[in-house]
């Protein structure tokens, strides 16, 4: 309560409280002047005195007192006769050291007093961001421990089913030669059962590819890496994708910051990662929109921005949006977000994702600044 009070004045600019202060002071020396020394009212020249000093500063604090202890001076001795003529100048000069002293006294306390408020909030701010950083690291730890157990896996079966796989697209080629064949010894057609084999290649086809997933998820190659420049990166593979943003109707937009973003990473699987999120950005705008790429600095770590125009998704949905075999798509694997992630955690990273129903999504790559890992 008593802090609110002392702050209310702060709302007012400076100019305006020194000006009313200096109003209500002549109103004090006409008091005084009207009382006489019957009240003794000098301990009210406090009031306009720590007002202004708290609101403007010392040096305004300080040039109040001395009008203070003028007006008080001029107000007593009009009409009244001292001892002697210096009395009246040595208890303005006492006076006048008092209210200075008040003012030096209230001014290092404001002072004290912002220092521990801004102290209190950056040790705060790094509390919070301590708490999150752990969290991050607790859930990266649970994290990385399903993608092994995930990764072991898979690798298992996608290894056991891509050989019988090859066998069957061999044997579906072979049929396909045989049912030219057949065709020119037979009045049918064989259309329709080309079509059947094609249907059935393009079926063993969409398995090998989330097969060939299964593994690149399991079996990350070995980093090599080297100081990468953000910008240039994105600016060459961008400009060979310029055909897909087409296909999907979606403008592409790029906004780099001053400084350039240099990270250590290996280029090929970094460009990996960002790829999987600027095609789940394309995927989210079926009918068009805007994908922006961005990057800056943040600190000791560089942010690489994603952010479409789509559908977005729910609270939910971003929660489980890292979670291995998640999709919101009908026909989607769930491992390609998990992958992007996996790839980021190995440069010593991390991807954080915000989205909104109807508005669209972002996803932020935070990746140490070369030099920084």
């Amino acid at each position: 309560m008593i802090r609110g009070l002392i702050q209310r004045p702060m709302s007012l600019p400076k100019a305006v409280v020194t000006a009313a202060a200096l109003v209500l002071t002549a109103a004090l020396g006409v008091l005084d002047y009207v009382t006489g020394r019957d009240v003794s009212i000098s301990a009210f020249y406090l009031v306009p005195i720590c007002w202004v000093t708290w609101v403007s500063g010392r040096r305004a604090g300080f040039f109040l007192a001395t009008v203070g202890a003028l007006t008080w001076l001029i107000s007593d001795m009009t009409g009244y006769t001292f001892s002697h003529p210096a009395v009246p100048y040595w208890n303005a000069l006492v006076l006048l050291a008092f209210f200075a002293v008040v003012v030096y006294l209230l001014s290092a306390f404001q002072t004290a007093h912002h220092y521990l408020e801004e102290t209190v909030q950056r040790r705060t701010a790094a509390l919070q961001a301590e708490i999150a950083a752990r969290k991050r690291w607790e859930m990266a730890k649970v994290q990385a421990e399903r993608l092994a157990a995930v990764g072991t896996m898979a690798a298992k079966v996608a290894h056991e089913v891509r050989n019988p796989l090859g066998s069957i697209t061999l044997n579906l080629d072979l049929i396909y030669k045989e049912i030219d064949k057949l065709a020119e010894t037979s009045r049918r057609l064989p259309k329709e059962g080309r079509v059947l084999v094609n249907e059935m290649r393009a079926e063993v086809h969409r398995i090998q590819h989330v097969i060939e997933d299964y593994l690149r998820f399991a079996r990350l190659p070995k980093l090599q890496r080297r100081p990468l420049a953000l910008s240039e990166l994105l600016d060459q593979k961008l400009a060979f994708m310029q055909a897909s943003f087409d296909k999907a109707k979606v403008e592409w937009r790029t906004e780099f910051g001053a400084s350039p973003s240099i990270v250590n990473a290996d280029a090929e699987q970094l460009w990996q990662a960002i790829l999987n999120l600027i095609c789940n950005g394309l995927e989210a705008m079926p009918n068009g929109g805007v994908l922006t790429v961005s990057t800056e600095r943040d600190g000791t770590q560089a942010a690489l921005r994603i952010t479409d125009t789509g559908k977005g998704m729910t609270e939910q949905q971003v929660q489980q949006v890292f979670v291995p075999f998640f999709s919101t798509k009908a026909d989607g694997t769930g491992l390609g977000l998990s992958l992007a992630q996996q790839i980021v955690s190995e440069h010593g990273g991390h991807i954080e994702c915000a989205s909104a129903v109807g508005k669209g999504s972002t996803f932020t790559i935070y990746l140490p600044l070369a030099g920084e890992s």
